[in-house]
């Protein structure tokens, strides 16, 4: 994907109304220090359109970001470690939900783990939820370049039995520092988007 323009479409809150789109959406999931936002602006090759923060958490809100026109790129809030109340977390789960279960567009999730760690019972009740909600998501292993090339294939095991994936089950190692994976998680959302 060549990526000529790209824009911050339509912010959704909690007490917002199922925005009504037109384009193809992928979405994408992942606990709040899993590096979500260093994934999305990798991926719409800007440096920081997706606010990247050392403070987990600060996605709360649904952000679409149109890509060339053509889709959106759907950036959920993460979930584990945000500085919030039991209160608005489960404000965000319902908004979670209904987006998953109302969008009309939305052609696949993708869940990001963070690939030096066996699956969190969050990470795992999340992909549980996914799959519940109708969708196979493709999982992203996150901080690829934190690991020596020898831990590679172990830590993909991990990630892969933590999370009960069948042999089908998309999994990518990833690196925002270095872009390995970049390439292969473009193809798998055009294949998904039918671009």
């Amino acid at each position: 994907m060549v990526i000529r323009n790209v824009s911050l479409d339509i912010v959704m809150g909690v007490t917002s109304s199922m925005p009504q789109t037109t384009l193809p959406e992928v979405a994408f999931a992942g606990k709040s220090n899993v590096g979500k936002s260093s994934l999305i602006n990798a991926l719409m090759n800007r440096k920081s359109l997706a606010r990247t923060s050392s403070q987990p958490g600060k996605t709360q809100t649904i952000n679409f970001y149109n890509i060339n026109d053509v889709m959106h790129l759907v950036d959920l809030p993460g979930y584990g470690y945000a500085n919030a109340s039991e209160e608005v977390k489960a404000k965000w789960g319902r908004m979670i939900e209904r987006y998953l279960q109302k969008s009309q567009q939305l052609k696949q999730v993708f869940l990001l783990i963070d690939i030096r760690h066996a699956p969190s019972a969050n990470d795992k009740l999340m992909y549980d939820w996914i799959v519940h909600n109708g969708y196979r998501p493709v999982i992203i292993a996150t901080k690829l370049d934190k690991l020596k090339r020898s831990q590679v294939a172990k830590s993909v095991k991990i990630v892969r039995e933590g999370l009960n994936l069948e042999k089908e089950d998309i999994l990518i190692p990833f690196s925002a520092q270095t872009k390995h994976g970049l390439e292969q998680i473009w193809e798998t959302i055009e294949s998904f988007c039918e671009l």
